[in-house]
């Protein structure tokens, strides 16, 4: 059992010493050095929260010391300290250190990935020999320093260039001197790196105030003094009121205004993304190296107000450091979010006040159109309610609650099982069911016998609302009392009648004459066979007879002459052939007296031609229309001819009546169906609107007149032939 414990903490070591990732750092400077603190404390903070990542640092120190003999040394040293380590990377910062991984990379490195950093002058030679490399170039831009200085001071006439005799000052020296053509008009460019610090802050105090310093490095003057990065700079500072102008950004707080400055934060952080890469599995010689510096325009507020010196005219993009306190700047994040947040606020505001405001101008609009729509509803003389899809009233107007002799508010939530008989109110509740199914509309007319009063005979119109969601809310009804209208009509229509019974009663004179004249004929010849002795019973019955035959007839005179001025109390299913017999009985021997010529064609073989509406009022429309060409021919006393065409249709029946006495004049044409319109000399104007009356308004049909050709008027009638097919 120990053996399987041990072998699994074997397996489980040397799976997690296989995962593990160790980086060695090489500087070329020391440890205090900004430039090379800033890029450590950038890859441990890339790394060292990383698990199974560790960073081992090493310092050549060759700021103080670059000679072979301590160069010698220090690779013994690194020699003997890591003989028994390997790493999976090694950044390299600066030249030196560069230089000192290519000298032993086959000894020290092989095979190891190498990235490095901060490499000023970069050549490909550089790095011939090291098989795995990758890296990012230092640059520092000359002519974008210059451009700014002359930019931020136009009045400028002279750059004091502040060098040192190092590698990387002598690599810095050559750029100037490449660049320093293209100003030798404008600006005087002069190079110091031969001085010990005594002669330059002499030389420095004596700047006009037309001239600017471009400190490039100073670690060691002439003498070999050596210098912290920022004790020389400060002490130059203090002795001069010339703006100094840099190349690295580890200057900044230390004297100088700023530039466009080299950063070792953004080289590392370029360095570290080449080294996750690696880690990732990537060859670092297919990882391009960053040959363009990550170079920013920096400044030092104090400096900058202490010269007077506005970056803001000339850059839109750059950092300022030692600002004072600005709660603004320093959580301009929060601000810009508190900023969002309440302008958010205050739009949602502005917007719910609007709403309110709207809301409160709909609801008095609303609350007008409901108090306009509520004078307008009681104004309106027709009874109009509304009810739910349970059957109760809702509301109504004031005329719908005087039929009951209630108020408004009385009648809401009744329902019509509480004004009439269950039976019959349980069948109008079905049929308000079926239409509230079919969301549909319907107009009907209905015989109401309300409580107390005498029974009226209204019109409905009923038609289904929607609620918001689409379902069906209820039913609105408008009522229409017909009950005067209809005694009017029929008043009228009696009176149209009473027109007619003049010719009515010439027509049944001329009727009865013959049969007179047949009874006076049997009366003659019965006396003559009594007095003659011919008279038996067979001869008596004959007599009989044929007297009977004539005294029936003229009773069927009297008796179509009553059945038309008896008005119909209700719709019927009757048949056109017949009626339009019976109107020939009427009319048919004034016509024939009247020497015009009358035919009737039924234009399909059928035994009837049904006609649903009001049989009596149908024969007076045929009667008046008939008489109307009659009395035109007559008038115009050339005889002529009248056809009546008789024809059915789907849902009609159509009669054609049709004369040839001369077409109706354009002008009138559109007016004979009005109300007492007429160009008869004793004429009343009443015959063809109350045909029109009767066949659209009561039956449901049409009626229309029509010239054909140059002596033809044609009447065209539509008549309902089914129950449902006029409704």
């Amino acid at each position: 059992m120990k053996k399987i414990f041990f072998l699994l903490c074997l397996s489980f070591t040397i799976l997690w010493a296989q995962n593990t990732k160790d980086i060695l750092l090489i500087h070329s400077y020391h440890k205090g050095y900004k430039w090379s603190d800033d890029i450590s404390k950038v890859v441990e903070k890339n790394f060292l929260n990383k698990d199974n990542i560790f960073v081992s640092t090493v310092y050549m120190d060759t700021k103080r010391v670059d000679t072979p003999e301590y160069l010698e040394e220090f690779y013994h040293y690194y020699k003997e300290r890591f003989k028994h380590y390997s790493f999976d990377v090694v950044m390299v910062v600066d030249n030196s250190a560069l230089a000192f991984v290519k000298e032993h990379y086959e000894e020290l490195f092989y095979n190891t990935p190498i990235v490095f950093v901060g490499i000023n002058n970069f050549e490909n030679s550089l790095i011939q020999g090291i098989k795995s490399v990758s890296g990012v170039v230092e640059n520092v831009d000359i002519e974008k320093n210059i451009d700014l200085m002359l930019a931020l001071q136009p009045n400028l006439d002279k750059v004091l260039v502040i060098n040192e005799q190092s590698i990387t000052g002598d690599a810095i020296r050559k750029e100037i001197d490449a660049v320093a053509p293209k100003y030798q008009e404008r600006i005087e460019i002069e190079h110091v790196d031969s001085m010990d610090m005594d002669e330059i802050a002499s030389k420095t105090a004596g700047l006009s105030k037309n001239s600017a310093i471009l400190w490039v490095l100073l670690f060691k003057d002439k003498t070999g003094r050596f210098f912290t990065y920022k004790e020389n700079l400060q002490q130059i500072r203090k002795i001069t009121n010339t703006p100094i102008y840099g190349l690295w950004d580890f200057y900044l707080d230390y004297g100088i205004v700023g530039g466009f400055l080299t950063s070792a934060i953004s080289q590392a952080e370029a360095a570290c993304k080449i080294v996750d890469q690696i880690f990732a599995g990537k060859d670092p010689s297919h990882i391009p190296i960053v040959e363009k510096s990550p170079n920013r325009y920096l400044f030092d507020y104090k400096e900058l107000e202490d010269h007077k010196i506005n970056p803001s005219p000339v850059l839109k993009n750059y950092e300022v450091i030692n600002k004072p306190f600005s709660f603004y700047e320093e959580y301009k994040q929060y601000v810009w979010l508190f900023a969002a947040i309440f302008s958010a606020i205050i739009m949602v505001v502005l917007f719910l006040m609007q709403n309110v405001r709207i809301r409160k101008q709909s609801e008095m609009a609303l609350k007008n159109q409901l108090e306009f729509i509520k004078v307008l509803l009681d104004t309106i003389p027709n009874p109009i309610y509304f009810t739910n899809v349970e059957g109760a009233y809702i509301g109504s107007n004031m005329s719908f609650a005087k039929l009951y002799d209630r108020t408004k508010e009385e009648m809401i939530g009744k329902t019509i099982f509480d004004f009439f008989p269950g039976e019959w109110a349980s069948e109008r509740r079905k049929s308000d069911l079926e239409l509230l199914e079919k969301k549909g509309s319907e107009t009907f007319e209905l015989m109401l016998h309300l409580p107390k009063k005498r029974a009226r005979l209204f019109t409905l119109s009923k038609a289904v609302y929607s609620n918001s969601d689409g379902s069906a809310g209820g039913i609105v009804c408008v009522m229409d009392d017909m009950t005067e209208r209809m005694q009017q009509q029929q008043f009228l229509i009696q009176q149209s009648k009473l027109t007619e019974m003049g010719e009515m009663i010439a027509g049944v004179a001329h009727q009865w004459n013959e049969p007179l004249v047949e009874l006076s004929a049997i009366m003659q010849d019965m006396e003559f066979c009594f007095n003659s002795g011919e008279m038996d019973r067979v001869k008596m019955k004959e007599f009989v007879r044929d007297a009977i035959i004539q005294i029936q007839y003229m009773s069927q005179t009297l008796k179509d002459f009553r059945n038309f001025l008896k008005p119909s109390t209700k719709k019927t299913l009757f048949c056109a052939k017949k009626a339009l017999s019976e109107v020939m009985e009427i009319i048919g021997r004034q016509i024939f007296y009247a020497h015009i010529d009358l035919s009737v064609n039924y234009l399909k073989e059928a035994e009837t031609f049904p006609v649903y509406g009001y049989e009596n009022e149908f024969k007076q429309v045929l009667i008046n229309v008939i008489n109307n060409a009659k009395n035109k021919l007559v008038k115009s006393r050339k005889g002529g001819k009248i056809s009546v065409d008789v024809d059915c249709e789907i849902i009609h029946t159509k009669i054609i009546v049709s004369d040839d006495g001369g077409i109706i004049p354009e002008k009138i044409i559109g007016f004979i169906f009005d109300p007492y319109f007429t160009t008869a000399k004793n004429g009343t104007g009443l015959g063809l609107y109350m045909a029109k009356m009767i066949i659209e308004d009561k039956m449901g049909g049409s009626i229309r007149v029509l010239n054909r050709g140059v002596s033809t008027v044609e009447f065209t009638i539509l008549v309902p032939n089914t129950k449902g097919g006029g409704e």
